[in-house]
């Protein structure tokens, strides 16, 4: 039995390791943000809020300015793009984890990668709906959220207290407009606080392993409820945050399925909780990227910048009072749209218009590691934009909104110069993104686009038999 092994030591473990990353790529990193809007950032133009570790990671990444999210909540969007297929697929692949480990690399994750409620599993301290297989080793954290010690406000009611009663927290109808001038000064009783610091030490953990690694790194931030220090909010005065405008008929030539289900409830009707919203927004963006700071220095510290190939991104966008909506489960480029940075070591950083899809991120992985893709995944590798940034791996982004509780179904996709929306029976919208890149005009009926219109169906089609 020694003998045989031995014989097996010898010639098959030495065959499984050769298939181990061997090029200068040897590690992941990915990190996440939690209901991000790639607009609120001034990597994409936002021109107050701060985030000043974004903004180097920015600098060393090539940056995508046309990504799209393929599901439009945190469920079904996480595991759309862990396992590299669309919202709705009857497919299942198995997810980026699992199949890294094939190849002996060690798959970790702290904090919120698939799918977690939240606030409850951040204050319970649970996994939510992840998948424990993708990972050798993962873990949460617990944090108070809602009620966490301090200045708590109701942003749709105008209440700010310090006390405990009556606060909107788990399961509560109006969570959605909460948020938390925080005592701890540090945030160190925080989510986003023990996530950066368990990722520290994962890193560590790494480096003296000598093994290749992929580690996800979830923040939670700045999801509702917008939990942050003070400090955060005081650099973001209620008089000089910048609001977008409430114009009358502003969505009259759009169907009403296309306004999602997130109504203001009130916030439309006051200044100052639209003005409270975006100061709590910017507050938790804020925080979450000084953690993220945390974990970028680590990987410094620890020499392993040269091998890790860097991927930020988040599960989908959020709107912010555009057009009077709020929150996501919307087909709009506030919600679609996302963040994607991409640090590659030994390629250059820069700037990229050609579309890509969080799908993406799976095959992309693999072809920076050089490691085989799986025969079920629908992503592209985005390799060939890192090289260089005016290839074209796609003509179009499809965005989808099918979850089986969904009564207005509906999907987009987005060119490079216009984006489609089709809700079935209930109506179709067209913007001309060149023009009109806020969406304000609808052009389905315009005759000058009716050309438009024709190929953009024709396209939606052909994107959806991927769903299958």
């Amino acid at each position: 039995m020694y003998k045989i092994l031995s014989l097996f030591s010898l010639l098959i473990i030495p065959l499984f390791l050769a298939a181990q990353p061997k090029g200068k790529i040897q590690n992941v990193l990915l990190i996440m943000s939690d209901d991000l809007k790639a607009s609120a950032l001034p990597a994409y133009g936002d021109k107050i809020c701060k985030t000043p570790n974004l903004d180097r990671l920015a600098a060393t990444s090539m940056v995508f300015d046309l990504a799209y999210c393929q599901g439009l909540a945190c469920y079904p969007s996480r595991p759309s793009m862990m396992r590299s297929i669309y919202p709705g697929s009857k497919k299942k692949p198995i997810t980026l984890g699992e199949h890294l480990q094939k190849f002996d690399m060690h798959t970790s994750r702290v904090g919120k990668i698939f799918h977690m409620g939240v606030p409850n599993s951040p204050r319970n301290g649970d996994s939510g709906l992840d998948v424990p297989a993708c990972w050798t080793e993962f873990h949460n954290t617990k944090s108070p959220e809602t009620y966490t010690p301090g200045l708590y406000r109701q942003m749709n009611r105008g209440i700010a207290t310090r006390k405990m009663e009556g606060r909107q927290g788990i399961g509560t109808k109006e969570r959605y407009w909460a948020a938390v001038e925080a005592d701890v000064s540090d945030g160190s009783d925080q989510a986003d606080y023990l996530v950066a610091e368990k990722a520290v030490q994962l890193i560590r953990e790494r480096k003296e392993a000598e093994k290749p690694f992929f580690l996800g790194v979830g923040f939670f931030r700045p999801h509702y409820p917008m939990v942050a220090p003070k400090k955060f909010f005081d650099m973001y005065p209620l008089e000089k945050m910048r609001i977008p405008p409430l114009i009358e008929g502003d969505v009259d030539d759009i169907p009403p399925a296309a306004h999602g289900f997130m109504s203001g409830q009130l916030l439309n009707e006051t200044e100052e909780g639209r003005r409270g919203m975006w100061q709590a927004y910017y507050a938790s963006v804020t925080f979450m990227d000084e953690q993220l700071g945390k974990v970028l220095d680590e990987l410094d510290r620890q020499g392993l910048t040269d091998s890790t190939a860097i991927v930020f991104t988040t599960d989908h966008g959020y709107h912010l009072g555009e057009h009077g909506f709020w929150q996501k489960s919307n087909l709009h480029e506030e919600v679609t749209r996302v963040p994607l940075m991409i640090r590659a070591p030994g390629l250059k950083p820069g700037r990229t218009n050609s579309i890509a899809e969080l799908v993406d991120f799976y095959p992309t992985c693999l072809d920076l590691l050089g490691l085989s893709l799986p025969k079920e995944i629908v992503g592209k590798s985005l390799v060939p934009i890192l090289k260089n940034p005016n290839t074209q791996v796609r003509k179009t982004a499809l965005s989808l909104h099918n979850e089986r509780h969904v009564k207005n179904k509906g999907y987009a996709i987005r060119s490079a110069n216009w984006t489609y929306m089709n809700y079935g029976k209930k109506g179709e919208i067209l913007y001309d993104m060149v023009k009109d890149p806020d969406q304000y005009t609808n052009l389905i009926d315009n005759p000058d686009y009716a050309e438009n219109v024709r190929k953009a169906r024709e396209q939606l089609s052909q994107r959806l038999q991927q769903v299958q």
